[in-house]
């Protein structure tokens, strides 16, 4: 049996631009806390990557239906197979219930967390005219959307980053998108004053606020996932680029999923910020089934050493 190189960690990943930049960034801090580490990058095709025909709901339908880990599951395997020894994921896609043998046990410092309106007309949510159509594939969104412009048409859209804006910049029937902002900051689309996307000109760029606009679980962060027997210089160097406090947050945010028995599908805004050694955790939990029923809200502020108990805390007092 061939044995793994102690300064060798093989870096498991989607094969999208994103994805690799993600993986890149694991890569050069692993590559600066470890001296004399080499990460290897590995590209795995998940199933989502692999039928962009669908749209994320079609998933979890048909003969054999994939409910749950659309971008992960692949690398799950591979990780299991001991093809690759880390996989870095987008956590928002991680579902909150990771099967036995698995876990996440670090995460890189967490990007801009809010979404972003791109639009043909000035003016965010309310420029839209009436009627407007808006493409995103967030069920999230979606909702979020409706409950503040009950009258705008919402439809699917697939894609990386940029084939989503470009569909945008192209098509005589959209009005808008929306999108991570942590995606297009590090994929370096921004302007420096991150008012415009200098490659689409012609579109109109509005942050929307994370107060007003609850983001996703863990959206703009960096998961890293590994084997529970993960031999141990892995666990150390992962140890060595885990940011604390963005660790803090997803726990609370994941935990809080877990509680509502949600998926990465579910349309639930979350919002968490950490001040002065408290944190403060915010939700707007969508009904699955009916689109016009007001949606539950709530919030809960402890002791950030205690996260799971702060989304209990918001759990149980949702009204």
């Amino acid at each position: 049996m061939i044995q793994p190189d102690p300064k060798k960690i093989i870096l498991g990943t989607r094969g999208s631009e994103l994805a690799l930049t993600q993986a890149r960034m694991v890569q050069a801090a692993l590559e600066h806390k470890v001296r004399g580490l080499t990460v290897e990058i590995r590209i795995v095709q998940t199933i989502g990557d692999k039928r962009p025909d669908l749209r994320l709901s079609e998933f979890g339908t048909g003969s054999e239906p994939v409910d749950k880990g659309i971008f992960t599951r692949e690398l799950e395997i591979a990780l299991k197979a001991g093809e690759i020894d880390i996989a870095v994921h987008s956590l928002k896609d991680v579902p909150t219930e990771l099967d036995d043998g698995f876990a996440i046990t670090a995460v890189l410092s967490r990007a801009p967390v809010e979404d972003v309106l791109l639009t043909k007309v000035a003016g965010g949510i309310d420029g839209l005219p009436t009627g407007a159509r808006v493409a995103t594939s967030s069920v999230r969104r979606a909702r979020q959307l409706r409950w503040l412009r009950p009258d705008l048409d919402i439809v699917e859209i697939r894609g990386n980053v940029a084939t989503r804006i470009n569909k945008l910049a192209q098509s005589t029937e959209l009005h808008g998108t929306m999108l991570a902002k942590a995606g297009l900051v590090r994929l370096g689309l921004f302007s420096e004053d991150g008012t415009t996307l200098p490659q689409w000109p012609e579109l109109h760029v509005k942050v929307l606020g994370a107060t007003e606009f609850l983001p996703a679980a863990s959206q703009g962060a960096v998961g890293i996932e590994v084997r529970s027997d993960v031999r141990p210089e892995v666990h150390e160097a992962l140890a060595a680029i885990n940011d604390a406090e963005t660790m803090i947050q997803v726990t609370a945010e994941r935990e809080f999923l877990h509680l509502l028995q949600a998926g990465c599908q579910t349309p639930v805004g979350l919002r968490s910020v950490i001040r002065g050694g408290e944190l403060e955790l915010a939700a707007l939990v969508f009904d699955d089934d009916d689109s016009t029923a007001k949606p539950k809200s709530g919030s809960a502020t402890g002791n950030a050493r205690n996260p799971k108990g702060i989304a209990r805390a918001l759990f149980e007092g949702l009204r």
